[in-house]
C-alpha cells in the first residue's frame, strides 16, 4: 500500500487521555515528515472540512469514535485506523499503550485496508411540506419503544413486498460490521466484516417473527412502526428521531464505504471475537 503523508487524528473530548495521546501522536508523526491535522470526533462539520486531503485518520476512543469517523471518512474514500481507548472496542486495532511500532508500520505502507458496507436510512414523513431525512451508518439502524415499556407494532417490506409485522420492542437493521453490537445481543448472527449482507432481527420479538434474518446488500427494507406513543429511531446509537404515525423509514445499502487499515494477518476477527467476549479458553 502507498505510504500515507497527510493525517488526521481524531480525538475523544471527553477522555483526557485521548487529548494527550493525540498531542503525543501528533508530534511524533510530524517528526517523521507527516503533515498532521488533529481534532474533536465530536465536531462533524470541522472534521468534514479537513478530511478531504487526508490519506489517514486515526481515532483515538472507543467504537462509538470509529463510528463518528467512518460517517466523516467515507464521504471521501479516507480510510480509518483505530486506537483502542474503549472499554470493549471492537473496531479498534492498535493498544494505545504500543502504538509506536504500528504506526510505522503505517508509514512505510505495510498494511491492509478492509471494505465494510455502510447503511443510508431515510425517514419520509408526510406533511406540508414534507419531511425527509438522511443519515449514514456503519453499524445498525434502531426502531425502539424508546421509554415506554410496551411493545411497538413495526410493519416490515423487503423489496416493496411486504415481510411481516413485529410485536416487539423494536427491531434492528444491522451491517455486518454491527452484529457484534446490539445485533448479536439481540440473538443476530455473526458475520465475517467484510461482507455485504444486511440483517433485520427483532428485539424480544412476542407472538411474531422471532428469526433474524438476513438479506442480499442490495436489499431495500421499508419499516413503519405504530404505537401509541411516538416510537424511536436510532442511528449508530448516536442519532435519535421520535417517530410520527406513518412514518416511513427506508434503509438500504450506502453508496458510501468505510476502509479499516490492518496490520494484523486477515483473520484477525475471529481472535478478537474471542478476546472481546471472553468465549476463547
Amino acid at each position: 500500500m502507498k505510504s500515507p503523508h497527510s493525517i488526521g487524528l481524531l480525538y475523544q473530548p471527553k477522555k483526557p487521555e485521548s487529548v494527550t495521546l493525540a498531542d503525543e501522536m501528533a508530534r511524533f508523526l510530524s517528526a517523521h515528515g507527516c503533515a498532521v491535522w488533529a481534532g474533536s470526533a465530536w465536531d462533524e462539520p470541522e472534521a468534514l472540512a479537513h478530511v478531504a486531503g487526508l490519506d489517514v485518520l486515526v481515532t483515538l476512543g472507543g467504537d462509538g469514535t470509529m463510528l463518528r469517523a467512518a460517517r466523516v471518512g467515507s464521504r471521501h474514500g479516507v480510510p480509518i485506523l483505530g486506537i483502542k481507548l474503549g472499554r470493549v472496542s471492537f473496531l479498534g486495532e492498535v493498544p494505545a499503550d504500543d502504538w509506536q511500532a504500528p504506526m510505522l508500520k503505517m508509514l512505510a505502507g505495510d498494511y491492509w485496508l478492509e471494505e465494510r458496507m455502510m447503511l443510508e436510512v431515510r425517514v419520509a414523513r408526510g406533511g406540508e411540506p414534507p419531511v425527509n431525512h438522511s443519515y449514514q451508518a456503519l453499524n445498525d439502524v434502531v426502531i425502539s419503544r424508546g421509554g415506554m415499556a410496551r411493545l411497538v407494532t413495526i410493519g416490515a417490506w423487503v423489496d416493496q413486498r411486504y415481510l411481516t409485522s413485529y410485536r416487539a420492542d423494536g427491531v434492528i437493521v444491522s451491517t455486518p460490521t454491527g452484529c457484534t453490537g446490539y445485533a448479536l445481543a439481540a440473538g443476530g448472527p455473526i458475520l465475517p466484516p467484510e461482507l455485504k449482507n444486511i440483517l433485520l432481527i427483532p428485539i424480544c420479538p412476542h407472538l411474531s417473527l422471532d428469526r433474524p434474518v438476513v438479506l442480499a446488500q442490495g436489499a431495500t427494507v421499508i419499516l413503519e412502526a405504530h404505537a401509541d406513543y411516538a416510537p424511536i429511531l436510532t442511528v449508530d446509537g448516536q442519532f435519535e428521531i421520535a417517530l410520527a404515525e406513518g412514518d416511513r423509514v427506508e434503509v438500504l445499502a450506502s453508496q458510501h464505504v468505510s476502509n479499516f487499515v490492518h496490520m494484523l494477518d486477515r483473520a484477525y476477527f475471529y481472535r478478537t471475537l474471542m478476546e472481546r467476549l471472553r468465549w476463547a479458553l
